[in-house]
């Protein structure tokens, strides 16, 4: 059995799985995040986020597969059915973009449902995550990375309802400079605001939230967004203050099987020692609760 922290992953992702009562864990894999090659997709799994089973394949890339490096932030949803494998890839000389793949259970391995990435092929783009609005419309929200834009922004992409193609140009929701306690980053002689892991909350209250990550005074860090319509295309507002600012973020909400909401992130930022953190939640008013 592994701990917490023996598990060396980025951008963790929690998906509860009935009626096994299993928790899968789900990642980048920390010592090929920043390599010119990855082998694959891993998953974990758990009865309790404590004690670990793993790693388990969850995707091997087929002969041809368009990327060999950067298989970044993982999130298996389950949408009519199937389950489906949002993950970023990226080649040499190719745009890194975000892939759908599918399979009919957690466990199997995942293939690619699509020719290359859903996301526009001449944008640098990561951390595809799935939304379905109250219409049962599936879309992709994603990152347009700071590195091809300067200030990143978050974008929504209206999808396929077989979840294989865009069918609209993507919307920009907001740019990373808008929320006041994002700072500059200079990485590599490279300026710019950082967009990072948007996850999409809806509080009982019918309230949409958006949390992100970018850069603060407390280094990596989680924040929050509004949308002001509770629809997708918002207007989205910023919550001035972040959510986490502990050299932590790349969160995403789950529900444990008592139906606590709990937030998954990786802490500290810096490699080799990120590892992934489990926190429970206040919903009412999207705080971390004690612990």
């Amino acid at each position: 059995m592994l701990k917490n922290t023996d598990i060396h992953i980025r951008d963790p992702f929690v998906l509860p799985v009935m009626p096994e009562k299993q928790y899968y864990l789900y990642g980048t894999i920390g010592p090929q995040a920043w390599t010119n090659s990855a082998l694959g997709i891993d998953h974990y799994t758990s009865p309790d986020l404590q004690s670990w089973e793993g790693p388990f394949p969850t995707f091997r890339p087929p002969t041809g597969f368009w990327a060999d490096r950067n298989f970044w932030a993982p999130e298996v949803h389950v949408y009519r059915g199937r389950y489906y494998l949002f993950a970023s890839f990226k080649a040499e000389g190719v745009c890194r973009g975000t892939q759908i793949l599918a399979a009919d259970g957690p466990q199997e391995l995942f293939l690619p449902i699509s020719d290359g990435p859903v996301t526009p092929h001449d944008w640098e783009c990561l951390d595809g995550t799935l939304f379905v609005d109250a219409d049962d419309q599936p879309w992709m929200v994603f990152c347009h990375e700071w590195i091809q834009v300067g200030d990143g922004e978050i974008c929504a992409l209206r999808l396929s309802e077989d979840l294989r193609s865009a069918i609209e140009q993507p919307y920009r929701l907001f740019r990373a400079s808008e929320a006041p306690w994002t700072q500059e980053l200079n990485s590599k002689g490279r300026k710019g605001y950082v967009t990072d892991g948007p996850w999409l909350h809806r509080l009982a209250s019918g309230d949409l939230f958006m949390l992100w990550s970018s850069f603060g005074t407390g280094g990596y860090s989680v924040g929050v967004a509004r949308s002001a319509s509770g629809e997708i295309l918002g207007p989205w507002r910023q919550v001035p203050e972040p959510l986490y600012a502990g050299d932590g973020g790349h969160c995403m909400v789950f529900r444990t099987f008592e139906g606590q909401p709990w937030l998954a992130f990786h802490r500290p930022n810096q490699s080799p020692d990120e590892r992934p953190q489990f926190v429970p939640l206040r919903e009412n008013e999207l705080s971390p609760a004690p612990t």
